[in-house]
């Protein structure tokens, strides 16, 4: 008869991984607009891209999704670009734990005659929106996804 119980401290690893998840989401919350400052999009996604290993490969999209809006919540910094911080940072995480992510930008169709284009991001996991969502009005413009 097999147990289907977690072996020894595999409960106390799993609160340790969390722990360290939670810290490095925050952390990283923090220094990004610092590490943003003065880069184009493309600097901006090779950040969002981060590393290869997938150090979450346990965890749930959706506990990621969570994570990434509830850290982003109350911005001191890039409060004009909220979905920016969060589509990067939900990218980035999701990545790390191993999903194939992409990272949608687009623009509200009135606002191009305007003098200030309002533009948004969402991320996409397996043909559905996981941090934000497309807004009414919006013309997708970009896709960024892992190579």
């Amino acid at each position: 008869m097999q147990s289907t119980e977690a072996p020894p401290g595999a409960q106390r690893r799993q609160f340790w991984r969390r722990r360290l998840f939670r810290l490095e989401i925050w952390l990283t919350a923090r220094l990004l607009p610092l590490l943003l400052a003065g880069r184009d999009l493309t600097g901006s996604m090779r950040l969002a891209d981060g590393g290869a290993w997938p150090r979450y490969a346990d965890f749930d999209a959706d506990f990621i999704a969570r994570a990434v809006m509830r850290v982003t919540r109350r911005p001191w910094l890039m409060r004009e670009r909220r979905c920016f911080r969060q589509g990067i940072l939900g990218y980035r995480f999701l990545k790390k734990a191993g999903y194939r992510p992409e990272l949608h930008f687009g623009i509200e169709a009135g606002s191009v005659e305007t003098s200030k284009i309002n533009a948004h991001c969402w991320v996409v996991l397996n043909g559905h929106p996981v941090v934000n969502d497309i807004m009414d009005d919006m013309i997708p413009i970009h896709v960024h996804k892992v190579d």
